[in-house]
């Protein structure tokens, strides 16, 4: 027995909408199909020809009941004359009467045609063939449609054109009123995110269902079918958390025994395991995308990190509950997988460095490693410890050396341990008391390091003075020394006097100074030597009425403001140049200014000025450092504004201290040291103890000239406090000066500029890391002159050919080089050009503008004053057609060159 048709609400209206305008007035339509729209949908209205027209539906299947329910029709009061009655039912044409066939259109039953109501409904003059036969499409395309009817377009309806409108309807994944549907991967993972998606898809007939999963599998690929089986199983929330697991265990050393885990999780929804690696796959591929959205600059960034974690911690959650996380272990994209490598890290801090270099490379390696980025920077703060306490114990040969390595090195593991006091943002024991040993480790170290160096201090200072430095930079002669050059020919410094900054500030301060406008330089080294920021010495004991009074008078001097502001105008009167000083309170501006009107018309003149910040050693009493081990120049009181405004000026900066400071790192409850003769937090008189050294000689400015100082940093004679200064420990006797120019053409004769990749010691670096580059070695000019450079040698650091010389030589050179260089005025010179590039080339293709300019004056001994103009003439010079062999990136704070460009443009391809 054949199965009749059946027809619904919308096929009926459709079917009237068509036939009506050419009835003739007729009123009866007789439909050869069951209606299934049940007994509330049995009368409405429909619009034919703009007009609307009363419908009742009737099911009949006699040809008696036919005329019995069109007669009762006819009966009823019907004032405007156009009711009409449709007639379902089972009852063949040739058993119907001609008297009753007479009135119904077109006298006969009408058939219903799924397949032509949907072509009109589109507007379409033809059908894809294929979707003739597919009833469940055509049926869900009749259901689906929306109240204001198929978008219209095109004279064939295309079978991918109506599912993608089914799926803009039904689904919500899409618009019902674009032709187009861009979907991908990642938009039918997001839906699967959504409150209502996968409830809409659960609720389909099962037919749609396989119809849809069968269309999105070819369209998006072979997971769409678990992904879709899952939503359907009331889990679609969960399939993105479900492929990044499916991920993990299928990546596990023991991947079958977590896919029969797997198994077990997914259920009916997972039609063989050869659908588990697609579904995965396509799942981590989403995962990581979103990553990356999460690791950009974009204002959703927090949004999108928020979407990942939540994923990844379901993900984590369910292979809990199905007890898969110890088969999943370290895995590269789990919060797990993260937390396990931290561990791991961990676990190897109080051993060798090469074990805890391969385990912060895993931790890097990790996907979330940039979205925990402040918990992998203290991992890698961790392991830059972990080679310093492997390198060899610095020797103290003097003090004024030990002062200089201070700067140079140990106050950047001072830097490194204030950092990772601050504990790890996971919140993990384990990895918290790894750390709590590696400081305790770092700081014995120190600790025979302060030794050593108190012990040299009492000797040097029993002689040093002002006239006898002994080969140091004294406090008091830091203006003399460090300003005057850049106050020469009517320069007008601005000196930044930041009380209490310890070398390790001073280093976490330089590190975030924009590089685009500042350039920091230094005297230039004597031969042998290379260029070092400058470290001074401070007065003794390191207090501010001591230090700070002799660094601003530029003589030994002791005493507050009034003193300082004598001493200061007194020095530069010396040297014939007017001069201010502003303390606190007078630099700030009043309600509406950003700096005081007063200073900012002095920094309009031409006098050297000078300015106490002293929010640094104000935070030693009020207990700031406690909370937090590292300092930006947003935490200093309007650094900010006072840099911007010495910028604006053209005015040179010198960053000084007057003296550093230990921060108290023991226990609660310990207590201050009693001893006799208490002159301040740090030091006293009478004999020395254990942890402190008898200092005595011309810059010991208290005590009758005779004090004991405490070297070791947990000593204090004082109520506790943040931190403390005043003793003979390096982090208090060594005095930061940083010097900083805003324009090349201020760098003072002598001096030189100082590239950001020398400003780092070697044991900061490790593997991967940009190393700091041997510039002299870099360059021709540092080579032996007549003289055979050793065979296996010749390519080490300058990347030299068999007798044709370095890549650098050779490229400018080459006739490409040489006919560019025509049409760029004013070209560095080729020596310059060649030792440009082969330090890029040493460096791995990356340096800092000031790395740059610092290679090609090592070459040439010409200063390039403008690092940032300087490598855009190389651009110029090297860039042909645009090609970008060299560039600045990274804002301009990079220079980067591209090596196989580089060759393929200048040296033919032959290297």
């Amino acid at each position: 027995m054949a199965v009749r048709p059946v027809a619904g609400r919308r096929a009926i209206e459709v079917l009237l909408e068509t036939e009506l305008p050419r009835a003739e007035g007729r009123r009866l339509v007789l439909v050869d199909a069951t209606y299934e729209g049940g007994d509330q949908d049995t009368a409405f209205t429909v619009r034919v020809d703009g007009k609307k027209r009363r419908v009742r539906i009737t099911e009949q299947h006699s040809p008696l009941g036919i005329a019995d329910a069109w007669q009762r029709h006819r009966a009823e009061e019907d004032p405007e004359g156009d009711s009409v009655l449709v007639v379902t039912g089972a009852v063949p044409a040739d058993q119907l009467g001609w008297d009753l066939r007479a009135h119904a259109v077109r006298r006969r039953p009408l058939a219903v045609d799924p397949a032509d109501i949907v072509k009109q409904l589109f507007g379409a003059t033809d059908l894809d063939a294929r979707m003739v036969g597919e009833t469940w499409l055509l049926d869900a395309l009749l259901e689906a449609e929306p109240v204001d009817g198929w978008p219209r377009g095109g004279a064939v309806l295309t079978r991918d054109r109506a599912v993608r409108a089914l799926l803009a309807a039904r689904l919500g994944l899409g618009d019902t009123t674009s032709d187009t549907l861009d979907l991908d991967a990642d938009t039918l993972f997001a839906w699967t995110r959504t409150s209502a998606g996968p409830a809409l898809f659960a609720a389909l007939p099962a037919g749609e269902r396989t119809g849809l999963s069968e269309w999105l599998a070819r369209a998006v690929g072979p997971a769409a079918p678990t992904l879709l089986a899952l939503a359907a199983d009331n889990r679609g929330a969960d399939a993105l958390p479900l492929g990044a697991l499916a991920s993990a265990a299928l990546s596990a050393q023991s991947a079958e025994a977590a896919g029969f885990a797997l198994g077990t999780i997914f259920g009916s929804a997972l039609a063989s395991f050869d659908a588990l690696r697609p579904f995965a796959d396509a799942a981590t591929g989403v995962v990581t995308r979103w990553i990356a959205q999460a690791e950009g600059n974009s204002p959703q960034r927090t949004e999108a990190r928020g979407r990942v974690l939540a994923v990844l911690d379901r993900a984590d959650q369910l292979a809990a509950d199905a007890r898969l996380s110890p088969l999943i272990g370290a895995d590269r994209m789990l919060p797990s997988g993260y937390r396990s490598r931290l561990r791991a890290l961990a676990a190897t801090l109080d051993g060798r460095v090469a074990p805890a270099e391969d385990a912060l490379r895993e931790l890097a390696e990790h996907q979330l490693s940039a979205l925990n980025a402040e918990s992998t920077e203290m991992a890698r703060t961790a392991v830059r410890l972990v080679r310093w306490l492997n390198a060899p114990m610095p020797t103290v040969e003097s003090a004024v050396q030990a002062v200089q390595g201070h700067m140079s090195s140990s106050g950047w593991a001072d830097m490194a341990v204030g950092v990772l006091s601050e504990g790890d943002t996971s919140r993990d024991t384990v990895v918290g008391e790894a750390y709590h040993r590696l400081i305790g480790a770092v700081r014995a170290r120190r600790i025979r390091l302060d030794e050593e160096f108190a012990r040299t201090l009492a000797v040097w200072t029993e002689t040093a003075s002002q006239q006898a430095p002994g080969g140091a930079l004294l406090i008091e002669n830091v203006l003399a020394e460090a300003v005057a050059p850049l106050a020469r020919e009517g320069g007008r410094p601005l000196i930044l006097v930041l009380d209490g900054m310890s070398a390790d500030v001073a280093v976490q301060l330089a590190g975030e100074l924009d590089r685009r406008v500042w350039t920091e330089v230094v005297p230039k080294p004597r031969p042998g030597k290379e260029a070092a920021r400058q470290a001074a010495v401070s007065m003794l004991p390191s207090l501010t009425t001591i230090s700070r009074a002799s660094l601003l008078s530029g003589q030994s001097a002791q005493g507050g403001q009034s003193v300082e502001r004598s001493g200061f105008d007194t020095f530069w009167r010396k040297r014939h140049r007017g001069a201010h000083l502003f303390h606190k309170g007078g630099y700030e501006g009043p309600p509406g200014h950003r700096l005081a009107p007063e200073l900012l018309e002095t920094l309009a003149s031409d006098d050297v000025v000078a300015v106490v910040v002293n929010t640094i050693d104000d935070a030693l009493a009020d207990g700031r450092e406690g909370a937090r081990g590292r300092w930006s120049i947003g935490d200093i009181a309007k650094l900010s504004d006072l840099l911007n405004a010495a910028r604006d000026y053209g005015r040179p900066v010198v960053l000084v201290s007057d003296h550093g400071h230990v921060l108290d790192r023991t226990p609660r409850g310990h207590q201050q040291t009693e001893a006799e003769g208490v002159g301040g937090a740090r030091w006293r008189t009478g004999a020395p103890q254990q942890g402190e050294i008898a200092l005595a000689g011309p810059r010991v400015l208290a005590g009758s000239g005779h004090i004991t100082a405490a070297w070791r940093e947990d000593l204090r004679y004082a109520a506790r406090q943040a931190g403390y200064h005043g003793g003979a420990s390096l982090a208090e006797v060594t005095v930061p000066v940083i010097t900083l120019v805003p324009s090349g053409d201020l760098i003072p004769s002598g001096w030189t500029l100082l590239p950001a990749e020398r400003t780092a010691p070697d044991w900061w670096r490790g593997k991967g890391e940009a190393a700091p580059v041997d510039l002299d070695a870099a360059t021709p000019a540092a080579k032996p002159r007549g003289k055979k450079p050793e065979q296996g040698h010749q390519s080490e650091g300058i990347f030299m050919l068999p007798g044709r010389g370095t890549l650098g030589e050779q490229a400018v050179q080459s006739a490409p080089y040489k006919a560019q260089r025509e049409f760029v005025r004013l070209a560095p010179s080729e020596k310059a050009v060649a030792a440009v590039l082969d330090a890029l080339l040493a460096a791995g293709g990356k340096l800092s503008p000031g790395a740059v300019a610092a290679a090609a004056q090592a070459a040439t001994g010409k200063s390039q004053r403008n690092p940032e103009r300087f490598a855009t003439v190389l651009e110029r010079l090297l860039n042909i057609d645009g090609y970008p062999v060299l560039q600045l990136v990274e804002s301009g704070r990079t220079v980067q060159l591209d090596k196989v460009l580089l060759s393929q443009q200048f040296l033919g391809d032959k290297q």
